[in-house]
Order: structure tokens, then sequence, then C-alpha cells
């Protein structure tokens, strides 16, 4: 059978939809390999930053020289984003944007199945793609391109997800984002929200807890958006995450549910409140908020729905909610065109006052198409200032990680076994993740997908947990 590798770039979200299309080809008989060695690799981009292009056509062009047979199809933001520069590059066989993810897999097996690849002066199928939702064709020496800008077909719903490589896997069930941020990129390589039904999203639920599951991330590009455009029936309330989130609880036995990243005035009081509910039982103890920026008039600059204040207020809410256990995680942006000294001292104030257990730091990249490439050539900030504020901020983050891991030393903490690198298990211990998302590493061997209770020791040289387990669940 043909063998595929899927190289994954950019956010949980994107990542479930490279595992969508690998799990799509293992049901059709393909067997995973190495890039090296594959017939087929998949390579799903990213495009949220400059170096995250830079880093996926290296990947393109090392695996054309390590592995010149290999049909080498393109797929995610930046196949979406810039189609054309992708088909021109060696070794790419089709370019496949996230207008037409859905089709990835029936295509990647066009390319297996037939005698030549796909396209080279011929129509696809009929059945695949039709004429008008091409966008481009590339020259007769280029890969061809599927990719236009009604999204039509760009929610690829996943095989069955079951614990396998990934004992902990993201269900996608939220595509797109309409907030038009002025450094993001991501409407026009995803397009407006969509969201997966509720009886979709129970019947991946049911299935990953029949498989063995013991915990699921429910992820999406604007997570805290599911539901709103799909029709209510006749007498119901409306869709919102907070009640598929009780419905999930209601209906199904998952031991734990963890929520992915949510925009921060998406935490409603209904969303807050199953935090005060199920918190550290059922629903894990993390919130991952995006902040950007601590300073008003760089996030009214980047046309964030929030204040400072309004954050602030969030996170005090949902702390109360889960209680001192909670892990709180954002994503902060350096260098956003015109910031100064002063703004970013307010944003360092704002991360110094708040309980962050880690931050994803990034200095921003201007984006062609949106409002921040013209406010970049307007105003950027140099670039020894974007250095010398991640250092800072490194810094500064470092220090609020190990002050919240060091809290937990004494405690029992819920934790779930992950698979353990090699090096890790020839000393007998494990690669753990806490309930509320603090990677631990446990003594003993023990097999992944475990739902285990751990004491905390203390941490090692690199600051990570260091734990005995106490319990294990009987029935595992």
């Amino acid at each position: 059978m043909p063998e595929f590798h899927v190289e994954h770039f950019g956010c949980r979200a994107a990542r479930a939809d490279g595992e969508a299309v690998g799990g799509r080809l293992r049901a059709a008989g393909f067997d995973e390999s190495h890039p090296a060695a594959a017939d087929v690799v998949v390579v799903n981009t990213c495009s949220v930053t400059a170096e995250a292009d830079r880093a996926a056509r290296a990947f393109i062009r090392r695996t054309h020289r390590l592995n010149p047979e290999a049909r080498i199809v393109v797929t995610g933001c930046y196949a979406q984003r810039a189609p054309e520069e992708l088909a021109a590059m060696a070794g790419v066989a089709a370019v496949v944007g996230n207008s037409h993810k859905a089709f990835a897999p029936e295509i990647i097996l066009g390319l297996t199945r037939q005698a030549s690849p796909i396209g080279n002066g011929a129509e696809p199928p009929t059945n695949l793609v039709s004429l008008q939702s091409m966008l481009a064709r590339g020259a007769p020496a280029n890969a061809p391109i599927w990719a236009d800008d009604r999204f039509a077909h760009s929610f690829i719903e996943e095989a069955q997800l079951v614990p396998g490589e990934q004992t902990r896997p993201n269900l996608k069930i939220q595509e797109g984002c309409g907030n038009r941020c002025t450094f993001c990129v991501i409407p026009q390589t995803r397009g407006s929200s969509k969201s997966l039904p509720p009886a979709g999203v129970l019947r991946q639920v049911e299935g990953f807890v029949a498989a063995g599951g013991n915990e699921l991330v429910l992820s999406g590009i604007n997570l805290g958006r599911w539901g709103r455009e799909l029709p209510a029936s006749e007498g119901s309330p409306r869709l919102t995450l907070a009640a598929l989130v009780r419905q999930i609880f209601r209906e199904t036995k998952l031991p734990r549910l963890r929520l992915s990243s949510i925009e921060p005035m998406d935490w409603d009081a209904d969303l807050i409140a199953l935090m005060a509910e199920f918190g550290g039982i059922r629903l894990a103890r993390h919130a991952h908020l995006p902040l950007q920026s601590g300073s008003d008039t760089v996030l009214r600059r980047m046309h964030r729905r929030y204040r400072p204040w309004h954050y602030a207020e969030k996170v005090e809410a949902i702390r109360l909610a889960a209680g001192p256990a909670l892990t709180l995680g954002a994503d902060v942006m350096v260098g956003f065109p015109g910031e100064t000294d002063a703004e970013f001292e307010e944003t360092l104030d704002l991360i110094r006052a708040l309980p962050f257990g880690y931050l994803h730091l990034f200095p921003f990249s201007p984006r062609p198409g949106t409002r921040g490439w013209a406010l970049h050539a307007e105003s950027p900030v140099a670039p020894q200032a974007v250095e010398e504020r991640m250092a800072a901020l490194r810094a500064l983050a470092a220090e609020k990680s190990a002050a919240h891991r060091r809290g937990f030393v004494g405690q029992e903490l819920e934790a779930i076994t992950l698979h353990t690198p090699a090096p890790l298990a020839e000393r007998g211990r494990t690669s753990a993740l806490t309930e509320n998302f603090v990677p631990v590493e446990i003594e003993g061997r023990w097999p992944a997908n475990r739902l285990v209770g751990v004491w905390i020791v203390g941490l090692n040289a690199e600051g990570e947990l260091q734990a005995n387990v106490a319990m294990a669940k009987p029935d595992q």
C-alpha cells in the first residue's frame, strides 16, 4: 500500500486538520512513514507569520531533496494565502487551500492511483471539484491548485478519533473567524465561522470513549464562537459552547474534557459557571485567553474587542470559579506597529499582576493584505527594541511559570500519562500532563493514556514537576 507522512505546522486547530487527513488516508489503507520514504508527503502549513511561511518552504525543499519521488501535497493557511507561490516549487504535486481541504484525501488518492498526478492539463474528476470552484491552474510545469474565496469545502470532519499517537487528540469543532484583527490573516485563509453540528461532536466523543480515550481537547480557530451560526431547533435556546459542553457531560462518559484557546470576551457567565461546577472533575482547570497586549492603545490599534481591565475581570472570574489550581495561559505579541516603550511597560505591568502559568510569546509579523501590513510600513518598531522586549518578556514568563509550578509541590494532582521519550523511559520515568496543564515526570514506567493521581515532590533543573504515583484508576 502507498505510504504517507503528514507534517504539521501551526495551531491546535491546524493540527486537527492534518490529523483528519491522516485518519482518512489510514482508513483508505495507507501506511504511515517518514518523509524520506513516503509516497505522499502532506505539508499542513501555517501562515500566521513570515517565519511560518519560511519553515514550510524549507521543509518542502528538504523533503524533495531527500525523497525526489514523493508527491508533496501542500495544504493549510499558506496554501490558501499564496497557492501559486507553492505550486511553483519543485516536488509539489498539488496545492489544496483551506477552502477545499475536505477534498484533500480524495485528491491524494487520485495522485497515487492514477498513472499521472491529477492535473498536467487534465481536469480533476467531476465528482471531486467542479470547474467553478477552481481559483487557478498553474502553468503546465506547476502543480494544480484547489482554492477559492468561498470556503464551501473548508470543514473537514475527522475520521473517528481514538487514543493513539496523540493520547489527548484535538477534536476541531469550529472553523474560521470573523474578528478582523488588524494583524491577522486568518479571515483570509479560513473564512467565516463554521461549526460542527452537535450530533457530529457527540458521535466523535462517544466513539473516542468507546475506544478507551480518557482526555479529549475541543479546539477551533475561534472556539468560543461555536454554534452561533447554526440554526436552533424551535423552542430551544441558541447553541453555545457552554451548552455543548453540558450536553457532552450529560450524554457521554468522557472522563475529561479540555478547552483550547478561547477569546477573553467569549468567556461568558455560562462557560465560567461550568468551570465552577465541573473544574477538576470532568473539565480541565486550564484556560488560555489570548492577550496580545496589555496596553489599551495598542489593543485599539489591533482592533481587539476588549480592554486590559476587561481581560483582568475575566481572569479573576475564571480563577474564582476554578480555584487556585487553575493554569492560565496567554498569547502575547511584541512590537506591534507604533508600540512605544511606555505601551510595552503597560503589558509588563498587566502580566505581572495576573496569575499566568505560561505565555506564548512572538514578535509581530506583517502579513500581506492586512491593515497591520500598512501600519508596519508607517511606524515599524526597531528590530533591536523587539529583541529587547522579547527578552524581558521571556524572563518574566519564566519567573511566572516557576512560581506557578512551585505552588504545587506537596500537593496531589490528577494526570494523564503520555507517550514517553525513550531516554526518559530508560531512566524508569514516565511523561504525563496534569489535569491543570502542567508537564510532570512520574516515577516508574507507565503506558500512555492512564489516568493517575500524582503526588508532587519537587521540580527538576529544567523546572518540570517531579512526582510519585499516588493512585491509578482501578478500571484502567
